[in-house]
């Protein structure tokens, strides 16, 4: 019987799927090791990253992390920023800053045959940069352009003035980075967030085919890192929503959109639930918001609702760039597709629809030994552990319209939202 191509595969759903926790150790210098072996993979990468203490500084500093960790391949003792460039190159090896509110950190991409070469210089870099000046004057000019290119896009000045309406105004987590934050970045600056900032409570992610002996030795390598006390958490300031911002630009064609409202934790029970309210609502290409405002009136290339975090914080957020005439249609048909989600039963096709794509989603992202770490260490930074993702898959199996409408009606009836135009 031939193969009739005018139907989809069959979609079936797991009975249930095995996830090895990565190996733990505590090294010498008191941080924590969590290693995935990767057998017959001879790529190695290792993440290093501790607590991040952005919101701790001033306000006019807030660039002092990014720029620290940017400027640590500029230059170490041992090696110029040119010819550390060339080394990595030569031996077919990677390091990228990893930076955010909660986590600061160094990554390395590198190989099994290259790793006792390359191990050493890495380890350099978090305790041996140099800084130099010119280098920092060639980041910050380029930093001010790009603050300059920045607020001439509609979406990211929706994307900035989100924040700021979700947070306040003088919230770390609303700042908006002007130019003039750029004049207060200083070599002394960097160095002293370096010499006593950087690496608190450092935790390492390892992916790699290493034998017991080697690594042994991966361990003693790493136990040379710096691993600091971390410092107290600095109270942060009162949050202060400020709920509707218009900003119009009257030679803008098109209109940025952002309408959200704070979250709730990975770890919260009604997580994953929500997470399929959102998926339904606008977080796939076949979702309520695609049909409505892309296919049906054509308003938009694309519309997507999503859950994100901030330091500490959770929040949920629509974005969508429109035709500039009709944003205000385009709101009020946000507003109504949220309303039908709470009113109405969701349809068992489009039930099953979803159901197949967030459990194939999910599925997909354990499909490499490096995913493996990175879902890992995104439930672990959370405070939970793999038993997150079979929890996960039960639910998604499972799931009813009736679920759906409960949610809704929990977390969206009757509240009151964000909204942010520019353009």
């Amino acid at each position: 019987m031939g193969l009739d191509r005018s139907k989809a595969p069959e979609f079936k759903v797991p009975e249930d799927f095995e996830l090895s926790p990565p190996l733990q150790a505590t090294l010498d210098n008191g941080a924590r090791l969590f290693f995935n072996n990767t057998p017959n993979l001879e790529v190695v990468k290792i993440e290093v990253i501790g607590k991040g203490r952005k919101a701790s500084l001033p306000l006019n500093q807030n660039l002092v992390p990014s720029f620290t960790l940017a400027l640590l391949q500029e230059g170490i003792q041992s090696k110029s920023g040119e010819e550390l460039a060339n080394f990595f190159d030569f031996h077919a090896s990677e390091a990228n800053p990893i930076l955010s509110f909660a986590n600061e950190g160094l990554s390395l991409l590198t190989t099994r045959k290259h790793l006792n070469q390359v191990l050493g210089v890495f380890i350099e870099l978090f305790t041996e940069a140099t800084f130099p000046k010119d280098a920092l004057d060639k980041r910050k000019s380029q930093k001010r352009l790009g603050l300059k290119l920045e607020k001439e896009k509609t979406s990211v000045r929706a994307g900035q003035l989100f924040r700021k309406s979700l947070f306040g105004l003088d919230h770390p987590y609303g700042l908006e980075t002007e130019e003039s934050h750029v004049d207060e970045i200083t070599v002394e600056r960097l160095q002293f967030y370096y010499r006593e900032m950087l690496w608190q409570d450092i935790e390492i992610f390892v992916s790699a085919n290493l034998s017991e002996s080697e690594f042994e030795e991966l361990k003693d390598a790493l136990s040379k890192l710096p691993n600091r006390k971390p410092t107290e958490q600095v109270l942060l300031p009162e949050i202060k929503t400020n709920y509707q911002w218009i900003e119009s630009r009257e030679n803008a064609v098109q209109s940025s959109i952002r309408i959200g409202n704070f979250s709730i934790p990975k770890s919260h029970p009604d997580f994953i639930g929500l997470s399929v309210f959102n998926t339904i609502l606008g977080g796939y290409f076949g979702s309520r918001l695609i049909k409505n405002i892309r296919e049906d009136k054509g308003h938009t290339y694309g519309i997507y609702s999503s859950l994100a975090e901030i330091g500490d914080s959770e929040y949920w957020v629509i974005a969508a760039d429109v035709q500039k005439a009709f944003y205000q249609e385009v709101i009020q048909e946000i507003y109504h597709e949220i309303n039908r989600l709470i009113v109405e039963p969701v349809s068992s096709s489009e039930l099953e629809v979803v159901r197949n794509y967030m459990i194939g989603q999910m599925l997909s992202r354990f499909s490499s030994s490096f995913d493996l770490m990175d879902r890992f260490r995104a439930v672990h930074q959370s405070g939970m552990d793999f038993s997150y993702y079979f929890k996960k898959l039960d639910y998604l199996k499972s799931f009813t319209s009736e679920d759906i409408q409960l949610l809704g009606e929990k977390y969206f009836k009757d509240k009151e939202f964000v909204e942010i135009v520019v353009g």
